[in-house]
C-alpha cells in the first residue's frame, strides 16, 4: 500500500449493518474513530435484541436505529440510502464483527479512482490460495456461476467487504431491492459494472456468533447459485 493516505474525509462512508453485535460493535468503531479519523462511517441497526443499539446510543455513534430487523438487503439498503442523500462518492459494506480490516480501506479506495471501478471487492485469493473446505467449495461453486453467466471470474464472490462508486450507490438506493450478495454483484456485471478485487486479509471473529453455520451456508450457496443461474435473468437491467 502507498505511504500516504487519500484525504477523504466526506468522500467515503463505512456502511457497518449491526444485528445483535453488543460484544463487537464498540471495537470496531472505536478502531475506525481512532486509527481512520478521515473516513465517515454510520451503524446500521438492525432491529438487534441486545444492547447494540444502547452501546451506540450511550458512545455516540453515527446510527441508523431500525425498530425491526429487516435482513442484510434492508439494512445495506438501508445504508446506501443514506450515503445517497448525504452525496458520499464511495460507500464500503463493512461488518460489524470485527473481522474486516480497515488498513485495507485505502487500496481499495486507491483501485477505484485510479481504475474506474464500480465496485471493489476485497478478496481474500486474489494472491493467496482458497483452501479446500466445505465453506470454500461453495465460494468456488458461487464463482463458476458467475463466470458462466457473466464471464468475469470473481476468486471470492462471497466477501462481504465491498467498495461501491456513486454509480453503484444510486443504483442500489433508488432502483433495485437486492441485498449485498454475489448474486447482487453478477446482476451489477451484467449490467455494464465494472468490478475489480484488492487482496485483503479478515479478521476472525473473536465474539457473539455468526449466523452461517453449516446448515444455512448449504442453503446460502444453492439459493445463490439458484438465482445467478435462473433468477437475474428476469431482473430489469438498470
Amino acid at each position: 500500500m502507498s505511504g500516504e493516505r487519500y484525504s477523504v474525509l466526506n468522500d467515503i462512508l463505512l456502511i457497518i449493518p449491526a444485528y445483535n453485535e453488543e460484544a463487537n460493535i464498540e471495537r470496531v468503531v472505536e478502531t475506525l474513530i481512532r486509527d481512520y479519523p478521515e473516513y465517515d462511517y454510520v451503524v446500521i441497526n438492525d432491529g438487534s435484541k441486545d444492547g447494540t443499539a444502547r452501546i451506540c446510543k450511550e458512545r455516540g455513534f453515527r446510527l441508523v436505529d431500525y425498530p425491526v430487523n429487516l435482513g442484510l438487503a434492508g439494512a445495506f439498503q438501508g445504508g446506501m440510502k443514506y450515503a445517497h442523500e448525504k452525496g458520499y462518492k464511495y460507500a464500503i459494506q463493512y461488518d460489524g464483527d470485527g473481522q474486516h480490516d480497515p488498513r485495507y480501506i485505502e487500496e481499495m479506495l486507491k483501485a477505484a479512482k485510479d481504475e474506474e471501478c464500480d465496485i471493489v471487492i476485497g478478496s481474500r485469493f486474489v494472491t493467496e490460495k482458497k483452501p479446500w473446505t466445505a465453506r470454500m467449495l461453495g465460494s468456488r461453486l458461487i464463482g463458476a456461476c458467475i463466470a458462466l453467466t457473466t464471464g468475469r471470474r470473481l476468486k471470492d464472490p462471497t466477501s462481504g467487504m465491498r467498495l461501491f462508486n456513486s454509480r453503484m450507490i444510486s443504483i442500489l438506493a433508488n432502483q433495485v431491492n437486492y441485498g449485498p450478495e454475489p448474486d447482487t454483484i453478477a446482476f451489477l456485471i451484467r449490467c455494464g459494472a465494472k468490478v475489480r478485487e484488492c487482496q485483503v486479509s479478515m479478521n476472525e471473529r473473536t465474539a457473539g456468533e455468526s449466523y452461517l453455520k453449516f446448515g444455512t451456508s448449504i442453503k446460502y450457496m444453492i439459493r445463490m447459485c439458484m438465482s445467478i443461474l435462473f433468477v437475474q435473468w428476469f431482473r430489469k437491467k438498470v
